[in-house]
């Protein structure tokens, strides 16, 4: 008789990797958009904003292809410069991009409510905090700092130009977990607000939360999402959560001050042998 052997963590949640904008800081994710806008103003082609969230979460090179996939957007490229969109000119509006994005980036450092009191409470219970992001390294080492005044100073931070390729791969989920020292996979959760979050999660056989309310698919500040109504608030929730869902996010929340439910429940499984 033959037998397969199956190993099964039995244990607590590890580490937690957090997405940057629209996550753990800047509600809403209006630090890309906002460029976006700008560098498509500059090329002569106007852009919406949920055209410049299309590719949110990707790296900010791979974020432009697909601005510029978009039919309306291909077009409108096509009528002002005479010619489709090249691979040159990804190269040359990301150049364009890079300065006027690390400019701006002082200004959405700001953490997301909730974010410092949750971070606090999961390393005192020894839990770490990696994270990843759409930003390349030299945005992170403009952000970083900024955010670190503010009292957010995760454990890692993995930019996507220090891995082989950006999300939805999971290089920098993996490279986060190497650099906390942190395994098994299971033992780990993804956090996002976007759905190239969910797929890198997904991808490195991770735990994944999707936020529903605080990034870049609900696309409000603060002030607007306050001001949303209740029933407002409901059909948004419900909105984003079936997307981030049929993405595959194991869980959804509002923002990163529910994160620990979910961990709770996380730890129920894990205790009874799942897996993500």
């Amino acid at each position: 008789m033959d037998f397969l052997y199956r190993r099964s963590y039995r244990g607590s949640v590890k580490a937690v990797i957090l997405d940057w904008a629209g996550t753990a800081v800047d509600y809403g994710s209006f630090a890309p958009t906002m460029v976006f806008l700008r560098l498509f103003e500059h090329q002569g082609v106007t852009i919406t904003s949920e055209e410049a969230r299309s590719g949110m979460g990707l790296m900010k090179k791979d974020h432009l292809r697909t601005i510029l996939k978009l039919d309306r957007v291909a077009k409108a490229w096509q009528e002002v410069h005479g010619k489709p969109s090249s691979e040159a000119d990804v190269d040359n509006l990301f150049n364009n991009f890079v300065p006027m994005q690390t400019t701006v980036l002082v200004d959405y450092a700001d953490p997301i409510p909730g974010l410092l009191h949750v971070v606090e409470d999961l390393h005192q219970q020894g839990i770490k905090i990696g994270s990843t992001t759409g930003y390349i390294h030299s945005m992170m080492d403009i952000l970083a700092p900024e955010a670190a005044k503010h009292g957010y100073e995760p454990d890692c931070i993995v930019s996507s130009d220090d891995v082989p390729a950006g999300r939805p791969y999971p290089w920098m989920s993996y490279q986060n977990a190497m650099q906390m020292g942190v395994y098994p996979l299971e033992a780990i959760v993804k956090v996002g607000d976007t759905i190239p979050d969910i797929e890198e999660g997904l991808n490195a056989d991770m735990w994944t939360v999707g936020l529903s309310m605080t990034g870049s698919l609900l696309g409000m500040d603060q002030s607007g999402a306050d001001e949303l109504t209740e029933d407002q608030r409901q059909t948004c929730r419900k909105e984003i959560s079936s997307k981030l869902y049929r993405a595959g996010a194991h869980y959804v929340i509002d923002g990163i001050w529910d994160l620990p439910i979910v961990l709770e429940k996380i730890k129920q499984r894990l205790d009874s042998g799942e897996k993500p």
